[in-house]
C-alpha cells in the first residue's frame, strides 16, 4: 500500500532537519520551519513498521482546523498549509514538557489508577472511580518531553523547581491548556463526542512570545469517545466506543507488546493496516463533519517536493 513513511528534502534556505516519532522538520534560515506528518504510527513510544495511508494528511488537516478554530485563545506556531500533509510556521523553542489535561480516568491515568496510586504529577485523584468515569472537574499531569524513548510524568512543582519552565511562564501555559480543552471539549460535543484527554505543546517564538505548537486535538494527541451511549456502557461496566489511537494501543497490549525491553513487535498484517487507516478516516469525518477526500498517494513525496518550493516562490 502506498504510504509515505519518510522524506529527505533539501530546500533553499534548509539549516536543519528532525526527524520526530512521526513528524518531520525542515528549519529554513528565515525563522520558519516545515512539518512533514508522514504516515508513520507510534504506540507506546515505539514507531511501527509499516505506515498507515492517509494517516498524515488527516492529522495534519485536523490539526490545521484545530489551530484556527483556537486561534482567538492563544497564538499558534502555523502561517500556512502547501500541501495536505504540510504545515508552515513559525520556528520556536519548545518547553520541553507535554501539558496533558485529563477530562476522564482513561488510558495511561486509568492504568496507574488500577495499580493503586492516587496522585498523579502530584495531582490527587478522586477515590471510588471505574475506568472512563468522569473528573469533577479536569485536571492537568503534565510529561517531560523526550527526544527519544519515554515521557515521564512530572509535577508542576518539579518542572518549577528543575527550571524546566519558570514559574511565570508555567502558569501562562497552563492558563492556555485548560482553556484549550474547554474549548476543545465545546468542539466535540457539537460533534456528538466526548474529548477524555489531550496533551498541548508550547514554545516562545525568536520575539519571546508564548505560542501553541505541534497538534491539537487529532487522534494522536487525544482521546475521544462517543458522546451517545456513553452513560449506558458506564453504568453496565462496557467499553467505550472510542476514536483515538488507543485501539493500537490495546491491540499491542493483547499481544503482549507494551514497549518494554526483551518485547517483540507483532506483525502488522496488510488487512490491519487498511483496518487503522479507516479508523483513522471515520474520525477524521467525525470530528470535521464532512466526508474524508484522499489526496493521490502515488509519487507523494514529489507532490510534497512541488507544492513546498511552489509556497516558498521556488
Amino acid at each position: 500500500m502506498n504510504a509515505l513513511f519518510s522524506t529527505n528534502f533539501n530546500f533553499p534556505g534548509q539549516i536543519d532537519k528532525y526527524t520526530g516519532k512521526v513528524r518531520e522538520v525542515y528549519y529554513l534560515d528565515n525563522d520558519l520551519i516545515i512539518i512533514i506528518a508522514t504516515d508513520r504510527i507510534s504506540a507506546f513510544d515505539v514507531v511501527m513498521p509499516k505506515p498507515i495511508p492517509y494517516k498524515g494528511q488527516i492529522l495534519n488537516q485536523i490539526s490545521n482546523h484545530m489551530l484556527l478554530n483556537t486561534s482567538q485563545i492563544v497564538p499558534n506556531w502555523l502561517k500556512y498549509s502547501p500541501d495536505p500533509n504540510v504545515s508552515i510556521g513559525l520556528s520556536c523553542k519548545p518547553f520541553k514538557i507535554e501539558m496533558v489535561v485529563r477530562g476522564y480516568l482513561a488510558g495511561h491515568a486509568a492504568r496507574e489508577y488500577k495499580k493503586g496510586k492516587r496522585v498523579i504529577c502530584g495531582v490527587k485523584m478522586e477515590e471510588g472511580l471505574n475506568e472512563n468515569d468522569k473528573f469533577s472537574f479536569p485536571i492537568l499531569t503534565p510529561a517531560t518531553k523526550a527526544d527519544s524513548g519515554h515521557d515521564e510524568d512530572i509535577s508542576r512543582d518539579e518542572i518549577i523547581k528543575k527550571g524546566i519552565v519558570s514559574e511565570l511562564d508555567y502558569k501562562k501555559i497552563e492558563s492556555y491548556s485548560l482553556q484549550l480543552f474547554k474549548k476543545g471539549t465545546e468542539i466535540a460535543k457539537n460533534k456528538n463526542l466526548i474529548l477524555v484527554d489531550t496533551k498541548y505543546e508550547f514554545g516562545k517564538t525568536v520575539e519571546g512570545e508564548i505560542v501553541l505548537i505541534d497538534e491539537i486535538h487529532t487522534p494522536d494527541s487525544s482521546r475521544y469517545f462517543y458522546r451517545e451511549g456513553y452513560e449506558y456502557r458506564q453504568s453496565k461496566g462496557l467499553p467505550q466506543r472510542q476514536l483515538s489511537k488507543e485501539f493500537v494501543r490495546q491491540w499491542l497490549i493483547e499481544n503482549n507488546f507494551q514497549g518494554l525491553i526483551d518485547q517483540k513487535l507483532p506483525v502488522m498484517t496488510n488487512e490491519h493496516v487498511n483496518n487503522i487507516s479507516q479508523r483513522y478516516i471515520e474520525l477524521y469525518e467525525q470530528i470535521i463533519g464532512k466526508k474524508f477526500k484522499k489526496e493521490s498517494n502515488q509519487n507523494i513525496e514529489d507532490r510534497i517536493r512541488k507544492n513546498i518550493l511552489f509556497s516558498l516562490g521556488f
